[in-house]
């Protein structure tokens, strides 16, 4: 009778395991559900106005940088243009926008030259001051300008990159520095969901 109690008890475990919902093991953390990163509307370096829309069916890499930045940004793109080149044929369903944070430098000239260097895919975008502020605050993106001696300046910034799925939602953030291949490894699961 205890045999047969015990297997009873194991059928209604296994079960319920069945119909417990499986979460993807992503690497990067996991922002699903998250209040902000919904709405995006910038200019891309070819003149086009964008919004998240535009890109449905792909997952979207955003990352938040500047062209005169020493390191964070080159790094990053660097990275992207990694993961884009890992995917292969999967890298058409992948699209990497590079948002500046500093328009004033960062026209549509200058960023037709940068981001496509990184991989011809990729889009630069850009905004009037308030547009940049915008996109910033729905990212919760921190930037701010700092003076350097000479007249010149450079850009203090959050330097993370937020993945959207195929269907325009926020799912992952990667911190500065996590490298290509968590990235990778999670955009593979995102495309295949």
């Amino acid at each position: 009778m205890t045999r047969l109690v015990a297997a009873a008890l194991l059928a209604v475990l296994l079960v319920a395991a069945c119909g417990k919902r499986e979460t993807a093991p992503f690497q990067l953390t996991d922002v699903t559900g998250a209040s902000f990163g919904k709405a995006l509307e910038l200019t891309d370096h070819n003149g086009q106005r964008r919004t998240l829309a535009d890109f449905k069916g792909k997952v979207v890499v955003l990352f938040f940088g500047f062209t005169h930045c020493p390191d964070a940004c080159p790094t990053t793109m660097v990275e992207l243009a990694n993961v884009a080149r890992e995917l292969g044929p999967d890298a058409q369903r992948l699209q990497v926008l590079f948002v500046t944070v500093d328009p004033q430098r960062d026209t549509a000239e200058v960023l037709r030259q940068y981001v496509p260097s990184f991989n011809p895919a990729f889009l630069g975008l850009y905004g009037t001051p308030e547009e940049t502020t915008r996109a910033a605050k729905e990212f919760k993106i921190y930037f701010q300008k700092q003076p350097q001696p000479g007249g010149s300046y450079t850009m203090d910034h959050s330097a993370g990159t937020f993945v959207i799925d195929p269907q325009g939602r926020l799912r992952l953030f990667g911190q500065y520095g996590a490298g290509a291949k968590p990235l990778l490894h999670d955009v593979k699961l995102l495309l295949a969901q």
